[in-house]
Order: C-alpha cells, then structure tokens, then sequence
C-alpha cells in the first residue's frame, strides 16, 4: 500500500466518523482514572502517539467505545506475557521510517541520499487483549485531584506567558497584539467551556511560533480552525482536563473539514501534525517550570 493509499484509507474513516456522528469525533469524555487519562499512547514507549496516529487512535477508540488509553502491537502486547482476543481487529497507524541509500552523482562521487518513508503497522487497544487488566480503566486509581478552577490550565498560562485578557463578548487570538482574548469565566455557561474555548486560542497562539504560517494553505481558514479543534482537545487531553460537551463551535466548522477532506487527503495529515507540534510547544513550558509555583495572577474575571 502507497503512502497515497494510506493517507486516502484514513482521511475516509475521519470523514466516515464525522459524517455519522455530526460533531468531532475526538471530543473524548474525560476519565479520572490514569488508563483513561489523556491521549493514546504507545504500551511499549509510554509516550502518546502523534499527529495522524493520535487523531486516528482516537477516532477509533470513540467509535468502538474504548476507553484504555493504551494501544500495543501483536508482539508488544505477546511481551508482556498478554494475548489478543480472538476476533478482534487491529488498527492500522502509520510510521515514517529514515532511509538512506548510496547514489553516483553527475561528478561521479558516491554520495548519500536519506529520505523518510511511510510504512504501516497495526496496534490493539488493551481493551482487545486478555492479561493487560492493568492498563484498563478501573484497575488504577487517579494519582491527583482535578480543581475546579483547573490548575494545569491556568499554570500553563503563566509558564507560556501568554498574554491573556478578560472582557467582550468575543474569544479570539490578536496576531496584530499578539494577545488572546476572553469573556469573563462567569460568562461562560461551564468551567469546561471557558477552558476549551481557552485551548483553541492557545493554539492560535502558538501557531506563529512554531512556524505555522496557514496563509498560503489551500482551505486555510478550515485548516487553521481545525488545527485549533484539534490542538485544544489534544491539549484537554494532555492535561486531564474534562471536554466540553457543547459542540456549537465545532458544527460550524464540520461543513469546511468535510469539503476540504474531500478534496485533499492530506489535509487532515497537515492539521494533525500541526496540532501536535503545538500541543508539544506548549506544553514544554509546563515541563520546564513544572516544579515551580505559581508566583503570577492570572487577573479577575
């Protein structure tokens, strides 16, 4: 299978997925429990997938209702002495694997030529296996508190140093100002509303600072909104916070995605890999200072 055919095969069962649901997919409930807790992640590495594995591994999870974050090869899983259940159907993910190969150039030198090519495997969730209880929701217990007024959220924002401004009846990102502007919380109908309203500009703002630049993007406005949708509820995700299950924005959009889906099986590959990149950045700020208290206010609102 091509990387065409590959890309072609996902960007269906996305479409498939928002087709049928009518809202974004991947908008997860949130689990308390450390197996539930976050993004898909790899059994053998402990670290969650990225870019289209992550969107895909979720979409997937969503539709046949898995709830272990936890997702394993037929080999990764035989290691930890566990078995797949019988009848049960992987998940294709992709992995691009660095090549390199010798060549004669036009001078007649032997030179070396590294490319990246996409390869596929296939990984089970735990839930699809027999001896893998500890990594199913249920068997460990939450390892903190989850606040209210959301802690992770708010300490990220400080250790970003994002300037965040309260006020209006708008929410959005200033390039021009390079600001991010919010209603009051109070004006907000839930504390997961505000938050991931709050993800979505978060995003916005990172996008220049990881070199994102949608201008020149075919069906930039449905890409750079989709790399925003993807980036809060992967960050949501990350951080262990509950996701709002109020999807007005989100359906506003779904007509643009579908369109440009449709007409360009990358677009979702893009939008993914953006996503992550500035899920990453941001949360490398959390993971540098994490150790430090909060000395600054995040001002009233």
């Amino acid at each position: 299978m091509n990387a065409n055919d590959i890309r072609t095969n996902i960007t269906n069962t996305i479409i498939e997925s928002l087709e049928a649901g009518g809202v974004p997919a991947w908008r997860r409930p949130w689990a308390a429990d450390p197996n539930g807790l976050g993004l898909a992640t790899s059994l053998s590495t402990g670290k969650p997938y990225n870019g289209i594995n992550q969107l895909l591994l979720q979409v997937v999870a969503m539709k046949y209702g898995y709830q272990s974050k936890w997702f394993g090869t037929f080999q990764q899983i035989k290691q930890a002495g566990a078995s797949v259940t019988k009848g049960e159907k992987s998940i294709q993910v992709v992995l691009y694997r660095p090549v390199s190969r010798e060549r004669t150039n036009e001078k007649g030198e032997q030179v070396e030529d590294k490319f990246l090519v996409m390869r596929t495997f296939n990984v089970f969730n735990a839930e699809q296996t027999t001896g893998l209880d500890q990594f199913r929701v249920g068997f460990a217990q939450p390892s903190g508190t989850i606040f209210e007024r959301f802690e992770a959220m708010d300490r990220l924002v400080v250790a970003a140093g994002v300037n965040l401004r309260h006020g209006g009846n708008r929410a959005f990102y200033s390039p021009g100002g390079d600001f991010i502007q919010m209603p009051h919380r109070h004006q907000f109908e839930t504390s997961e509303g505000y938050y991931q309203t709050l993800a979505h500009e978060m995003t916005h703002w990172s996008e220049k600072r990881i070199g994102f630049d949608r201008a020149n993007e075919d069906h930039a406005y449905a890409l750079g909104e989709l790399v925003a949708e993807l980036g809060a509820s992967f960050l949501m995700a990350e951080l262990g916070l509950p996701a709002n299950e109020n999807a007005e924005n989100c359906t506003s959009y779904l007509d643009h995605w579908l369109k440009a889906m449709k007409g360009d099986t990358k677009f979702i590959f893009k939008a993914a890999a953006t996503a992550s990149k500035a899920v990453d950045f941001l949360l490398s700020h959390v993971r540098q200072s994490e150790q430090q208290p909060v000395t600054e206010e995040l001002g009233t609102c």
